[in-house]
């Protein structure tokens, strides 16, 4: 008899498909606590790990972003500074450009100008020195003139001529001599 409700047992249980016994029930909650379990303990290990690194990766890109933003923007902005000061330099040297040319042109007239002053000057000198030399080549003729008639004068008082001939021979000396030698 203990054989039989084995083998009936057997029967029983290969007529069927699936079995849903006590074991079954044991093994199948076993196993998905053993998942469950798993699941929290490579979550914690392996999933979370593995999300914190993706987050911080994901900020660490979002701040190199950032941080090349700035970058530009600062690039930007130190270019246009720069820009700006280029053009500031660049006025600068043209103004320096033009007050050098506006001084140049200032001393080139003055030395112009003072040399025509002193051409002038040394022109002015040269005609006072002419008349000075023509002054003293007149007076050297005057005297000339009156040391030839002394020396008639002489001549007539010796020969004992009367003072109406001896003031026209004067006269007429001088008249050849002409007006003109005086004047020259």
């Amino acid at each position: 008899m203990s054989g039989m409700p084995i083998g009936i047992l057997e029967s029983a249980v290969n007529d069927r498909i699936f079995g849903l016994d006590f074991q079954l029930i044991a093994d199948t909650i076993i196993l998905a606590i053993a998942v469950f379990f798993l699941f929290v303990l490579l979550s914690y290990l392996l999933f979370n790990p593995a999300r914190e690194f993706l987050k911080k990766r994901q900020q660490f890109v979002a701040s190199q972003l950032e941080d090349a933003a700035k970058d530009k923007e600062e690039a930007k902005a130190f270019k246009n500074e720069y820009d700006q000061k280029l053009k500031v330099v660049n006025k600068e040297a043209e103004e320096i450009l033009s007050d050098a040319r506006k001084k140049a042109l200032k001393q080139e007239t003055a030395i112009v100008n003072e040399a025509k002053e002193e051409a002038h000057v040394i022109k002015e000198r040269a005609y006072k020195d002419i008349e000075l030399e023509k002054s003293k080549v007149q007076n050297e003729v005057k005297q000339e003139m009156i040391d030839v008639a002394s020396a008639m004068a002489s001549k007539f008082v010796a020969a004992s001529l009367d003072d109406a001939k001896q003031q026209q021979l004067i006269d007429e000396a001088l008249n050849e001599m002409g007006d003109g030698t005086w004047q020259n």
